[in-house]
């Protein structure tokens, strides 16, 4: 019988095996990233819309009825469509990737609903759709404090705001006092 050297054994447990956080985290990284030489071959609105339905959200195309949710079920690369609306419910979208609204210019409605990646990071770069945001759903979103919510005051074309769900915001009234002053002609909702 071979003997287990004390000093091996004790290396060997403190090794530590990447748990599923890091590597859900590590795919999330990468489903999320920008890639700068497919949204300069395909325009804003197509990558954008890419990199939302690769996450589980889905795009209501300008002049269109229905949400596209199926990824495969994308127009052409040489057909131009700008999205109009984003419904991310459920969806893996995170901080990193909210990049890919640089230069969508026709965006005036987007609902983050149980987006469990969403963080405070991911609210300032909203302003990339201030132009033509008016309708914003921020509910259960459990990983956004008040410090998100405050980046939303630069968001001055809102006409609607709802807002809840969110644990880690212990300051509504606040909350929704400064937002209602940065945002008069806004309709504001926290539930």
């Amino acid at each position: 019988m071979k003997c287990l050297d004390v000093k091996n054994v004790s290396r060997a447990l403190s090794i530590r095996l990447p748990n599923k956080r890091t590597l859900f985290h590590w795919v999330t990284l990468v489903f999320n990233r920008v890639d700068e030489e497919r949204l300069a071959k395909l325009g804003p609105d197509r990558a954008c819309a890419e990199w939302l339905l690769r996450n589980g959200a889905a795009v209501l195309w300008k002049n269109s009825n229905e949400y596209m949710a199926d990824y495969n079920s994308l127009p052409p690369e040489n057909q131009r469509f700008y999205i109009q609306a984003v419904d991310a419910t459920d969806s893996a979208i995170h901080h990193s990737g909210f990049q890919h609204f640089r230069g969508c210019k026709f965006i005036e409605d987007v609902k983050l609903i149980r987006c469990s990646y969403v963080e405070d990071e991911a609210l300032p770069k909203l302003s990339f759709l201030k132009t033509s945001l008016t309708h914003l759903e921020i509910l259960d979103c459990a990983n956004v404090t008040e410090e998100g919510l405050f980046s939303l005051k630069n968001l001055s074309n809102l006409k609607v705001l709802k807002l809840g769900g969110m644990p880690y915001v212990k300051n509504k009234d606040t909350i929704m006092d400064q937002l209602t002053k940065a945002l008069p002609q806004c309709k504001l909702k926290y539930d």
